[in-house]
């Protein structure tokens, strides 16, 4: 079991300084627009992933005029206290978790999972292939902690082997055995993820469909198709195909960073042809079907982090998440809304349910 107990933010977003103990399975969050829901939540998913849902510039998630700022949370894992901090000072971050500072950011993701549903998820449809890279990525990541250093390792050799190509137009130096040496690098990094993410879709996507069905009430087909061009050609022989035009435009055209995944309702593009209703069922399908992933794989269940649901969906759809949320199979489940009593009239009769106003 995974619960948060207490967390204390000092100039963090909006808050200057703040604690909140959370003593119940199921917390709502109340308040106006603006008063700091939000960023409560995004700082339990910082403990958690040690950085922010919603922006990777540390500067946005520090109080306006102020140079940094410190996150505390205790949480109790199966059985045991743990105390999470996480500062940063003067551009400088650090995490600790029992007083010991991490080395390495790395090795603390999966450590306290979560999954995070918010409005600004509808851009793992509709936008660009990174949104759907990143969102895969981030739940990879929690579950294999080999995948996140061959994912490391990769954006770095990438970002060397970039930096390669374009030294090498404004050089004019041929420099084929060190394009070799980095070639083989993102292959070795490049292709477990590759593998890794192919598997694992493989299981997934019935999960999201179940889901799907739960939360929309219909049985319309949902599909998951990874698109990436290691599939068809070894990645070793892309990549020395590619060079020419690798040199061309300065930078690397061929890889993992650019496999995209293709979300089909019907056999048809979701991005394109499915309601809006249909997309944001298939958006919860999706990250409940990441939760039952992250709770069968680690034996217990995630954090769940539910952002302004009661805004995307209607009542049908708020009744059946409600009721899933509240079963068995979920753990601690924070939730935020603008009105306390449609809080209290979802939840009528739970007495797992404590409910926090936040005046910012």
């Amino acid at each position: 079991m995974l619960s948060i107990h207490k967390i204390s933010l000092v100039q963090f977003k909006n808050y200057r300084q703040a604690a909140f103990t959370f003593e119940k399975k199921m917390i709502g969050i109340t308040g106006r627009n603006g008063a700091g829901k939000t960023n409560l939540l995004d700082a339990i998913y910082y403990l958690c992933f040690t950085r922010s849902y919603f922006t990777s510039t540390e500067s946005q998630n520090t109080q306006y005029q102020t140079n940094g700022f410190r996150l505390e949370g205790l949480l109790d894992k199966n059985g045991q206290r743990e105390k999470i901090v996480c500062t940063l000072k003067d551009g400088k971050k650090e995490i600790s978790l029992n007083e010991e500072k991490y080395d390495r950011f790395s090795r603390h993701i999966g450590q306290f999972p979560a999954v995070m549903i918010a409005p600004d998820d509808a851009d793992i449809i509709l936008g660009g292939s990174e949104e759907r890279r990143k969102w895969l990525d981030s739940l990879l990541s929690q579950l294999y902690p080999d995948y996140l250093d061959h994912l490391i390792a990769y954006q770095k050799i990438l970002q060397q082997r970039n930096s390669l190509l374009k030294n090498m137009t404004g050089t004019g130096q041929n420099q084929d055995s060190l394009l070799d040496i980095f070639d083989l690098q993102l292959v070795v990094h490049g292709v477990p993820v590759f593998e890794t993410r192919r598997t694992f879709l493989q299981t997934f996507i019935p999960q999201v469909q179940r889901l799907y069905n739960y939360i929309s009430g219909t049985h319309e087909a949902v599909d998951i198709q990874y698109v990436s061009t290691l599939a068809e050609i070894p990645f070793a022989s892309q990549l020395l195909q590619a060079r020419y035009r690798d040199m061309q435009v300065q930078r690397t055209t061929t890889g993992i960073h650019r496999d995209d995944l293709l979300f089909l309702l019907d056999e048809h593009p979701m991005k394109t042809n499915a309601s809006q209703g249909q997309r944001k069922s298939f958006l919860f399908a999706l990250k409940l079907a990441q939760f039952e992933i992250i709770r069968q794989h680690k034996n217990y269940p995630p954090l769940l982090l539910l952002d302004d649901v009661f805004e995307k969906l209607d009542q049908e759809r708020v009744t059946r998440l409600i009721a899933l949320v509240s079963s068995d199979n979920y753990g601690q489940v924070f939730i935020t809304d603008t009105h306390a009593d449609r809080l209290q009239q979802a939840f009528a009769g739970n007495q797992a349910l404590q409910l926090l106003t936040i005046t910012g």
